[in-house]
């Protein structure tokens, strides 16, 4: 494993590993569509390594994977992995079901995903302390559900804009989380984390990948859309690793499909499952810092590859 805390010497005298992580450690799990079967892959590897969280903080899918195993604790993998491997697009994203003109899908297909994964009725009631994040449309905020109804959490955590409808709680109208923290680790370390684990980025930190310059609207504005959550997700990252021990789990995938294609999460369970095992047996903390792998091209940097060839 390579990383930025790791050029530090290894004296033999350091914590190893997830148990070594300052308390209360936090899982802070993305958004990112398919990317939440990987997210799967890595939540294996994490029990397998007996290792249970104390507070969990999402945004969008990974606030749906986030309550699945805020309310399963250590034995979520399975659920999700059914619930993921079970997902197809025309039952999230069903077409024809105008709800209004905020919207072009209904969010009856995401009522009944979460209707399945059998999740208590509010927040306080999961086992492990839990947070959706969204953004206010109106000021743009970030919200921070902690408390109350968990499916109108789950519902504006993920209520992506113009696909899913937002959704009104509490007074405000609320939004996908994932446009003001697609990686929400402040959120956890606004929750009291002395420690985050990230489960995941899907794209990787380092400077993207050049690519031709796109020529066509469509393809200009993907790539655009990318490089901003890029500084997002960096930023974020490097604000948060400064205080507190911040681990980036890898997936290890190379090869994304569209973030709506359910058809590979089999795929991206195995291959992420593998990816994180290995990173985390050779993990090592030494206080604050940003420790993460070097891998392969991530979500967004393989999907503005396939839209630049298809949009010049």
């Amino acid at each position: 494993m390579t990383g930025e805390s790791s050029s530090r010497p290894d004296t033999g005298r350091q914590p190893v590993g997830l148990h070594a992580l300052p308390r209360p450690v936090a899982v802070a799990v993305g958004g990112g569509g398919v990317l939440g079967a990987a997210q799967v892959g890595v939540g294996y590897a994490l029990e397998q390594r007996g290792f249970v969280p104390d507070l969990i903080v999402g945004t969008s899918v990974g606030a749906l994977n986030g309550a699945i195993a805020a309310a399963h604790p250590g034995k979520a993998a399975p659920w999700l992995d059914h619930v993921w491997t079970h997902a197809r697009r025309r039952e999230v994203f069903p077409l024809g079901y105008l709800s209004s003109r905020a919207s072009i899908f209904a969010d009856r297909g995401l009522r009944r995903l979460i209707a399945r994964a059998e999740l208590p009725s509010r927040i306080e009631h999961l086992d492990i302390p839990f947070t959706a994040v969204a953004m206010d449309l109106a000021t743009g905020a970030q919200a921070l559900l902690d408390h109350g109804d968990l499916e109108s959490a789950l519902l504006a955590s993920a209520a992506i804009p113009g696909i899913l409808p937002p959704v009104t709680r509490e007074g405000r109208t609320l939004i996908d989380g994932g446009v003001i923290a697609f990686v929400p680790v402040r959120a956890a370390l606004q929750a009291g984390a002395a420690s985050v684990v990230v489960l995941s980025t899907g794209q990787k930190s380092r400077p993207l990948r050049p690519l031709d310059l796109p020529r066509r609207a469509g393809a200009v504005a993907a790539r655009a859309g990318v490089l901003l959550l890029h500084q997002q997700i960096e930023r974020d990252l490097h604000e948060v690793s400064e205080r507190i021990p911040t681990v980036v789990v890898p997936t290890g995938i190379e090869s994304w499909p569209a973030p709506w294609d359910f058809g590979h999460s089999q795929r991206l369970i195995d291959t992420a499952c593998l990816a994180a095992g290995r990173f985390l047996d050779g993990l090592r903390v030494s206080g604050p810092g940003l420790y993460r792998a070097e891998g392969p091209p991530g979500l967004g940097e393989a999907w503005a590859a396939s839209v630049s060839e298809v949009g010049r």
